[in-house]
C-alpha cells in the first residue's frame, strides 16, 4: 500500500548564473549573499493506492509527476508531509542508472541486479530470461559505451522486471524501443497488473493510461488537480491542453 499525506517537495534555485563556479566561491567567502527562489516540485499531495490498483499519473511537462515518483522510491524526501510505502519496490525510472559504459552488457547485467538485490546465483538463473526478453544477445559482451539509448533502456528494462515486487514504479518506459519491443514491455507490465502489483505509470500516452490503469492523478505545477476515473480525468485534462493550444496559437 501507498499512502502520501500533504507531501511537499521544494528546490532551492539560484536566481542569478554566476560566470563560473570560482566566482560563484569568492563570492560566498566573501560573505556575498546569493538570491535563491523556492520552486515547488510538489505541494500537499495526498494520494493512497492500494493492492491491485494501477493508478496512472498526468500532466504537462514540469507538473511533478517524476517528483512524485521519486519521492514514492524513496529517493527524494518530501520537505513537508508524510510518506507510507509497505512493500518492495521495483523503480523503472532512470533505466541506465547504475550502469558503467566501460564494461560488457554481461557485466552490467551482473552489476546492476546485484544492485537491485539479486545474488550472484539468483544473476546467473535469470541471466537468459534477461538477454533474451532484451534481444540483445548478439551484443552482450560488447562494452555499453558502443550501446544506442534504446538498447541500453532495454536492457536496463529487462533486468529491473526480473525483480518479483509488490510495486511497480514505471516513468515513461514505453516510450524507448521500437514499436515490437514497446508491446512486448507493455505485455510485461500487464502480468504484473494480472498478479495484483500496485503499479504507478507515469506517460503523456493516454492510450496507455487507458489500457494500463483504474485510476489517474492529475497533477498540475505540482498539485493534484484531479483524481478519479480515467476516462473522466483523461477528458478533462485532455479539453485543458486543448483550451491552452488554442490560447498559444492566437
Amino acid at each position: 500500500m501507498i499512502t502520501l499525506q500533504g507531501v511537499s517537495v521544494k528546490y532551492r534555485l539560484l536566481e542569478e548564473r554566476k560566470r563560473s563556479f570560482q566566482a560563484y566561491v569568492i563570492n560566498y567567502v566573501k560573505g556575498k549573499r546569493v538570491a535563491v527562489q523556492t520552486l515547488w516540485g510538489l505541494r500537499e499531495v495526498s494520494l493512497n493506492v492500494s493492492k491491485g490498483e494501477s493508478l496512472g499519473i498526468i500532466g504537462p511537462n514540469g507538473a511533478g509527476k517524476s517528483t512524485l515518483l521519486k519521492v514514492v522510491s524513496g529517493v527524494i524526501k518530501p520537505a513537508e508531509g508524510e510518506v507510507n510505502v509497505s512493500g518492495k519496490a521495483a523503480p523503472l525510472i532512470e533505466l541506465a542508472a547504475g550502469f558503467d559504459d566501460e564494461l560488457t552488457g554481461r557485466e552490467n547485467i551482473f552489476l546492476n541486479a546485484s544492485i537491485l538485490g539479486f545474488s550472484r546465483r539468483e544473476i546467473e538463473e535469470r541471466f537468459d530470461r534477461i538477454v533474451d526478453f532484451s534481444e540483445l544477445r548478439d551484443f552482450v559482451d560488447t562494452p555499453l559505451k558502443h550501446y544506442s539509448s534504446g538498447m541500453i533502456a532495454r536492457l536496463g528494462f529487462s533486468v529491473a522486471t526480473e525483480v518479483d515486487p509488490d510495486i511497480l514504479i514505471v516513468d515513461e518506459v514505453l516510450a524507448v524501443g521500437d514499436g515490437r519491443f514497446k508491446r512486448k514491455s507493455k505485455d510485461r507490465i500487464l502480468e504484473f497488473k494480472n498478479r495484483g502489483v500496485i503499479i504507478l505509470f507515469v506517460s503523456h500516452d493516454m492510450e496507455s493510461v487507458r489500457n494500463l490503469c483504474n485510476k489517474v492523478l492529475w497533477l498540475d505545477h505540482g498539485k493534484a488537480r484531479m483524481v478519479g476515473e480515467p476516462e473522466k480525468v483523461i477528458a478533462e485534462y485532455e479539453k485543458e491542453m486543448a483550451s491552452a493550444d488554442a490560447v498559444r496559437t492566437l
